[in-house]
């Protein structure tokens, strides 16, 4: 699992049937800045994930990859690698918040 930050939309209008209908959204993995452990920075990569929560531009979600990302009961059967599987509220490093839902690091 991963925090990422929600930075774009993917369209596709050609794809397999089982994905008719499904929302791609493409992430930013946040990481601790290791100057200032008291916030969250993107990585610099990007991943196209399905979103199960109805997640939004620029929220910071949950992320699970692999096997785990067909485990929801809307991805069972889909061909996905990436899901989107809760929407963060805070993000707690020891006893401080590095990330506050409705706040932009």
């Amino acid at each position: 699992m991963f925090v990422a930050r929600v930075t774009g939309t993917v369209v596709s209008t050609q794809k397999v049937a089982s994905m008719t209908g499904q929302k791609l959204l493409i992430v930013e993995p946040l990481r601790i800045d290791p100057t200032d452990r008291e916030k969250l920075i993107g990585t610099g990569r990007s991943f196209v994930v399905v979103d199960t929560v109805g997640a939004g531009q620029d929220e910071t979600v949950l992320i699970v990859q692999g096997s785990s990302a067909r485990l929801t009961p809307q991805t069972e059967k889909l061909p996905v690698d990436a899901t989107i599987i809760g929407i963060v509220d805070r993000v707690l490093v020891g006893q401080k918040t590095v990330f506050k839902g409705g706040e932009r690091n």
